[in-house]
């Protein structure tokens, strides 16, 4: 038997090497964990009942009322007969003393009454002395438990930014600590699993594995390039075209970006003599690295199921009372978003402009692809109808009678399950969805409790206390910035969102911001942010990882453009949702 059918073999013999955890990033974030865990108790005390009331306690139902007792029967007076002369007058005497009896009784009555009055008082006092204490008391554990569940949500954000395990793997220690430490119980450590908002990604995923196994999603690629692919700026404009066509139903910006749109950019790119890591990345390849990840960023912004954390921001929202659908946040993102896909295009192409400019070569290149993916077969009609019918039934779910996305979704997988274009295989496979719905559980689970025990809403009181009386427009512009560009402390959008969203969004409404304009800007900005860096989000490593661009005009680029992005949509979409009427 040869060495590598041996070492191939399951259980053929010891590990090649260590499997488990990073040993300095985990111990790392064992560290910090121990230290917020048992510290933050000690060094932070309750606030004020103003600003955190802990976690709303029901009710105790009032014990049902005792029955009135029945009044004695009294014997029936004998009868006396009538007296046959009218009785003697009271003397005097007996008058004054008949008196004074029924005086002395009174008094005796009052004080008794008195007394009962101030027994039933200082029962009741104490009852309600009582009942203070346990609430003070249950506020204080509120508190304990709200600093150990954010000691244990920061200590999971930083194994996932340090990568002591995979993201999942980080996250089920995480919910397994909220259990054996006894934060939460094992059912709401569980409970991410059963939030709707998770499954609706989970299922995107699986529908967007139809748009690359029938090839429909190359198809729509290369037939953009065939109709704006005679110049450079064109082609760009065509990879941005596809990326906006796909963006509704691949929630995996990752998925758009790096399994789309990279094979076929790099293609192109080669194909005229442009490659990685030489003068010649120049000719075209960094141009359109450049324009692809920077457009991957505005379509994810554009649409509620473009990006894995975008249905996570409209959980923590919805957790705060703001509801956002589907149709309302890619309505307030139209204008904005399609500016920015024409604008920063051009722009990279004036800033960054590559040496060849002209392209008939690749119109020819992209039909002949046409030309050998053929007409276009039953599958990918099929994958065409359903998306079509994902799109009616998320913009049109109010009219449909609130049909949750989730659950058309699930329609939409069925429909594609039942006419054979994906298989259970194929579910099975696709580790990707599986991965973010362990990962997933875990950060909305330690988000939403957060929230529920009053952390949140303390954050934000606290906070707003600093920015009040400046005007929430300047207040909230303020926020937003503090949001957008502590992203270069970040490696994933999701551990962004889910660490400082709720947060920013609760001090921007104590500040006087409209609600759901907040709750939307925030939104986009979690997905503007990524083009600041190589590592921001999914694709980031994906398209640097080419080799076409350098770090530094990476990371010049990123931040002109964040710029940019910055005033189309605050400036121009804030003149778009003032016609919309957010604010």
């Amino acid at each position: 038997m040869s060495q590598e059918s041996v070492s191939g073999t399951a259980l053929a013999g010891p590990s090649s090497g260590w499997q488990g955890a990073r040993p300095t990033p985990a111990l790392a974030t064992l560290a910090l964990g121990l230290l917020l865990f048992f510290g933050l108790p000690r060094l932070v005390q309750v606030p004020d009942t103003k600003l955190f009331t802990g976690l709303p306690v029901a009710a105790k139902p009032a014990p049902p009322a005792k029955p009135a007792p029945k009044p004695e029967a009294k014997p029936a007076a004998p009868m006396v007969a009538p007296a046959a002369a009218p009785s003697k007058a009271l003397t005097k005497a007996q008058l004054e003393a008949k008196v004074l009896a029924e005086q002395e009784a009174k008094t005796k009555a009052a004080v008794e009454l008195k007394a009962k009055a101030d027994a039933e008082a200082k029962v009741q006092a104490e009852a309600e002395s009582k009942a203070k204490a346990e609430v003070e008391a249950k506020r204080k554990a509120d508190w304990v438990k709200g600093l150990h569940l954010f000691a244990i949500f920061v200590s999971t954000i930083v194994g996932i930014i340090l990568k002591a395990l995979p993201m999942g793997a980080v996250a089920m220690v995480g919910i397994a600590v909220t259990a054996l430490s006894g934060t939460l119980s094992i059912a709401d450590s569980m409970s991410g699993f059963s939030d709707v908002v998770i499954w609706l990604i989970v299922l995107a995923f699986f529908i967007s594995r139809g748009f690359i196994k029938t090839g429909l999603g190359a198809r729509i690629a290369y037939t953009f390039m065939a109709l704006l692919g005679k110049r450079t700026l064109g082609l760009s404009y065509g990879l941005a075209a596809t990326d906006l066509v796909l963006a509704p139903a691949i929630p995996s910006n990752t998925a758009r970006g790096g399994g789309i749109v990279m094979p076929i950019m790099a293609s192109l790119a080669r194909a005229y003599g442009s490659k990685p890591g030489d003068a010649s990345a120049r000719k075209m390849g960094s141009f359109l690295t450049l324009t692809a990840y920077q457009v991957n960023c505005i379509t994810s912004a554009m649409f509620l199921t473009a990006m894995a954390a975008n249905p996570l921001a409209q959980k923590l929202a919805g957790d705060l009372k703001v509801p956002i659908t589907w149709g309302g946040w890619a309505l307030a993102a139209l204008v904005p978003g399609l500016v920015a896909l024409i604008m920063v295009p051009f722009l990279i192409y004036k800033l960054h402009p590559p040496e060849i400019t002209e392209t008939p070569e690749a119109v020819v290149m992209a039909k002949g692809h046409l030309r050998d993916l053929g007409p276009i077969k039953r599958q990918e009609w099929a994958m065409l109808g359903v998306f079509v019918l994902l799109l009616v039934l998320w913009i049109f779910a109010k009219q449909l009678g609130e049909l949750n996305p989730t659950t058309s979704a699930l329609a939409g997988l069925a429909v594609l399950l039942l006419s054979g274009v994906l298989n259970w295989e194929d579910i099975k496979a696709e580790t990707g969805a599986w991965d973010t719905l362990v990962w997933f559980a875990a950060l909305v689970m330690m988000a939403s409790f957060l929230n529920k025990l009053g952390m949140v809403p303390w954050f934000s009181k606290s906070m707003g206390g600093l920015v009040a009386g400046k005007g929430w427009i300047a207040a909230f512009l303020v926020l937003a910035l503090v949001y957008f560009y502590s992203h270069y402390f970040f490696a994933s959008n999701t551990a962004h969102v889910a660490s400082m969203y709720a947060a920013f969004l609760g001090v921007s409404i104590a500040a006087g911001a409209p609600p759901v304009l907040a709750a939307l800007v925030l939104a986009f900005f979690s997905n503007l942010f990524a083009g600041m860096t190589h590592y921001g989000t999914g694709p980031a490593p994906v398209l640097f990882g080419t080799g076409y661009v350098e770090i530094g005009t990476w990371w010049r680029m990123g931040l002109f453009i964040s710029l940019v992005n910055i005033v189309i949509w605050v400036g121009l979409g804030g003149l778009w949702w003032k016609v919309l009427g957010l604010w």
